[in-house]
């Protein structure tokens, strides 16, 4: 037996200088970029998935800066504004697929309002930002991870607003980014369950990310499977046929002193999860979050542009041990 460690972090727009998100100027970005780097430096995860990166560039830039040497990468299909997944890895990372399209059965979603002389509404039938999937070799194992960034909680409206010009407003864009939000984790529960086949008793598999909910959150749920054997309850403990397919969030054996990856006017959210089969769910050792060097979490409110280009993140990463 062996220990496996795995790590997903929101890093809060790894992106170059000059993107409208990103850090100001080449000091803020390599303020940054150690910043971050110290964190993985500590935790030495094997496998690193990650949500808002830019280029490939600035990807290697964050590999470069590491002591604890993680060389390979794999990186997603960028969204509108040029934010991807990512993963890096101490070992090398095989087949990468980006998951995008909604699953056959789930019908495009509306995602804002009518445009002015449009002959319908803004509707999506894929992923905003694209889920991605690799496998690594760990303990003479195949292990499929799967990380994804699903819609935020946090509303933009028309213009590049992060405010709502009226009640009906907020409503309406409140619907829309929750019609998102769903139908990604159903294409990602889609995803997992076409590839975990009835194994997920006997082989790893992976998902974690940025969920944008919390764990008894619908959407949240709706990866997590059917309610009553979860991990902490009673069920967990009795076999079910179920387990073959089920994907267990490990978020309960986080000490609840630490489980919360962001805070949001002041409180905690647990809204950064890692979800395993039930092979490495009976086999898992360590689950925590991990906070950013230079001290705690920053308190964030309907503007995400409030911290752009400061060091760190604002969010806590999530780490996860195993031994088989």
């Amino acid at each position: 037996m062996a220990e496996f460690r795995v790590m997903t972090w929101n890093v809060q727009n790894l992106l170059s200088v000059g993107h409208d998100s990103g850090p100001r100027t080449t000091v803020h970005l390599d303020a940054k970029i150690a910043s971050l780097a110290a964190v993985v430096d500590v935790v030495r995860p094997h496998v690193l998935a990650l949500q808002e990166v830019g280029t490939a560039e600035v990807l290697e830039r964050f590999q470069s800066a590491l002591s604890w040497r993680m060389p390979r990468r794999a990186i997603g299909e960028p969204d509108a504004r040029g934010i991807r997944v990512a993963f890096i890895s101490t070992r090398v990372l095989r087949d990468p697929v980006d998951v995008v399209a909604f699953p056959p059965g789930l019908l495009p979603v509306q995602v804002a309002d009518d445009p002015p002389g449009s002959t319908g509404p803004k509707t999506m039938d894929g992923m905003g930002r694209g889920a991605l999937q690799v496998t690594v070799r760990a303990n003479r194992r195949d292990v499929k991870l799967v990380t994804c960034h699903l819609k935020s909680k946090l509303l933009s409206f028309p213009g590049g607003r992060f405010f709502p010009l009226n009640e009906d407003e907020r409503a309406r864009y409140g619907a829309y980014a929750l019609y998102r939000r769903a139908s990604e984790a159903t294409t990602v529960r889609r995803w997992m369950t076409s590839e975990i086949a009835d194994r997920g008793d006997v082989e790893p598999f992976v998902l974690l990310g940025d969920m944008n909910d919390e764990v008894d959150a619908a959407t949240t749920q709706i990866l997590n499977g059917p309610t009553g054997s979860e991990i902490g309850t009673r069920g967990f403990d009795i076999p079910d046929q179920g387990d073959r397919q089920r994907l267990s969030n490990l978020a309960p054996l986080i000490d609840p002193a630490r489980r919360f990856s962001r805070i949001y006017r002041g409180r905690g959210e647990m809204i950064d999860h890692i979800f395993v089969s039930r092979f490495l769910a009976e086999r898992t050792t360590a689950v925590t979050t991990v906070q950013a060097a230079g001290g705690p979490l920053p308190s964030i409110d309907d503007d995400p542009t409030d911290t752009q280009g400061d060091p760190g993140s604002d969010h806590a990463a999530v780490v996860a041990a195993f031994d088989y």
